[in-house]
C-alpha cells in the first residue's frame, strides 16, 4: 500500500479518490499555497473563489486524515490498556 493511502472507517466514508490519494502533508502543504495566494490578493473574484473551494476540499482532506489518524491511535491506546488489564488479572490470578 502506497504511504498517504491508509484509511480508516471515518476518513474513507464519503471520500473521494482525490482525498484519498492526497495524504495529509501533501493535503497541508498544498492548502498552505493556496492560503498564501488568497492573502497575496491580486486574483481575480472567480480565480479567488475557485482558491477558496479548493482550500476548503483540501481542508476536509486533513480534517479527515487527522481523524483517521486519531481513531488509530485510540484504537492502539485502547488495545494497550486491554493487554495491560489481561496481564494484571493473570498476575492476580497466579496471586491466590
Amino acid at each position: 500500500m502506497a504511504a498517504g493511502t491508509d484509511t480508516a472507517g471515518t476518513e474513507a466514508a464519503g471520500a473521494s479518490s482525490e482525498e484519498l490519494a492526497l495524504g495529509y502533508e501533501q493535503a497541508r502543504d498544498e492548502l498552505i499555497e493556496v492560503v498564501r495566494r488568497l492573502e497575496a490578493g491580486g486574483t481575480s473574484l472567480e480565480e479567488s473563489l475557485a482558491l477558496w473551494e479548493r482550500g476548503e476540499e483540501l481542508a476536509k482532506v486533513c480534517r479527515r486524515r487527522l481523524e483517521g489518524a486519531r481513531a488509530r491511535l485510540d484504537a492502539s491506546l485502547a488495545a494497550e490498556r486491554a493487554a495491560e488489564h489481561a496481564a494484571d488479572a493473570r498476575e492476580a490470578d497466579g496471586d491466590e
